[in-house]
């Protein structure tokens, strides 16, 4: 006697078609790997970032021509179009967003990689001495520290944290390497070199349960009339946002905490009804936990510009202090 097995109500053989519609994409993802080159990669993030050929072209340093020829190249090894044309301006396709989220993945990890062996490559070791403000601290700092160690285990980093008129005279002496900070009205330095870090408004803040917390919109007058916690006095950040209360026609405010430390002013705003100027980075993650609150009053990029200085003449001559420079403009770039 025979029993008949019951068959499985799907069967996961391939049939004719489904082979069929393997086999083309095998092929279709065969020849799409061995054509897509690096410059494919950086054409359609380019195109991502700047929307018009030329601007594209001026970055990479290459011909429009190139670009569109690039361009086409592209279309013919996705099978679909990457972009649309509006006037002069580029779109991206659904199918060129998505190749230019990978091609940025890609050449993130390529640069990664350059740094690595370029870092591994300059054999630096001693100490490194960074002064930093406040502000700018915990935004990049930890980013650059590991990269740094990474790469160069034995040297050693010492942080010293002031604000720019207080380390700048470091700098000049000699007691220390590199300096970072917020910049209110970029200037050049005699005997001081500089590069822009990155680019961080301040935002006003104050606690959750601060009066204003709830106000759709405000005003600078009614700001002003209640505590601050502003830096020292002679600092570049507390002269820069004097003047923006200048600017809208105040005094400075009177009822002031003078602080730079982070977390204690965290505390005061959330214990009293003081306002104060944060970093927008780090005021965002701060109102995401409900710990301060971002009023709406326009900043207009204010203290936006993060700058590392260094002394022309020890350029070349700390390879510590030079590696760690690296670091600081790749963590800059991850942020």
């Amino acid at each position: 006697m025979h029993t008949e097995i019951a068959r499985p109500a799907f069967c996961f053989c391939l049939t004719v078609a489904d082979r069929t519609r393997a086999r083309r994409y095998d092929i279709h993802s065969d020849h799409f790997i061995k054509r897509l080159s690096l410059r494919h990669l950086r054409v359609i993030a380019g195109l991502a970032e700047h929307k018009l050929v030329a601007r594209v072209a001026q970055a990479l340093n290459v011909t429009q021509p190139a670009v569109s020829k690039q361009i086409n190249e592209l279309e013919h090894i996705a099978g679909a179009p990457i972009v649309t044309r509006e006037r002069n301006r580029l779109f991206l396709t659904p199918i060129g967003e998505r190749l230019a989220e990978h091609a940025r993945i890609v050449l993130g990890q390529i640069d990664r990689a350059a740094f690595d062996l370029d870092a591994m490559a300059s054999g630096a070791s001693g100490p490194v001495q960074v002064g930093v403000v406040a502000s700018v601290a915990p935004i990049l700092l930890p980013g650059a520290i590991s990269l740094f160690k990474r790469s160069a285990p034995r040297s050693n980093v010492v942080i010293s944290e002031g604000h720019f008129v207080s380390l700048f005279p470091l700098l000049e002496a000699g007691q220390i390497d590199l300096l970072i900070a917020r910049i209110w009205q970029p200037d050049t330095l005699e005997g001081v070199d500089q590069t822009m870090l990155f680019s961080d408004p301040v935002v006003v803040v104050g606690g959750p349960a601060h009066p204003l917390a709830n106000v759709e919109k405000m005003t600078w007058a009614q700001a002003t009339d209640c505590p601050w916690i502003l830096p020292q006095a002679n600092s570049v950040a507390r002269r820069a946002m004097e003047a923006m209360f200048a600017g809208h026609g105040l005094a400075p405010p009177v009822n002031i905490i003078a602080s730079s430390a982070l977390s204690l002013n965290i505390e005061l705003l959330k214990h009293t009804e003081a306002l104060g100027f944060f970093p927008a980075s780090l005021a965002r993650t701060f109102a995401a936990r409900g710990d301060l609150v971002i009023l709406p009053l326009d900043t207009e990029g204010l203290l936006s510009e993060v700058r590392c200085f260094w002394r022309s003449d020890g350029a070349d001559q700390n390879s510590p202090a030079s590696l760690f420079r690296k670091c600081l403009i790749q963590a800059a770039s991850q942020r």
